[in-house]
């Protein structure tokens, strides 16, 4: 079933790339609205494993539901985590990948 995550600190193109650069190889149909705020993750999710990886992954790379409960320390090292994310996505768009 096709379902939808709200994420904080998705801000670009750069950011959108990361996002699906990491997640499309077991999420292939995965997409990143760049049209709302909150941004919104979309992807066929099959599983609550499934669920759980793709909200684990999204956090790891500084993109964390606007669901989750962040401390304000939590907060922000994830806030850098994305901008590290977001720098690298921007870098492989000028390389063409």
């Amino acid at each position: 079933m096709k379902k939808n995550y709200e994420v904080l600190n998705i801000k670009c193109g750069g950011c959108a790339g990361t996002v699906k650069s990491k997640l499309k190889e077991r999420f292939p149909d995965i997409e990143v609205s760049l049209e709302s705020d909150p941004r919104v993750v979309s992807a066929t999710i099959h599983s609550d494993e499934e669920e759980r990886y793709l909200l684990e992954t999204l956090k790891s790379l500084g993109y964390p539901s606007i669901h989750e409960d962040l401390g304000g320390l939590e907060g922000a090292l994830l806030k850098g985590k994305s901008f590290v994310s977001c720098a690298i996505g921007k870098m492989n768009q000028d390389k063409g990948e």
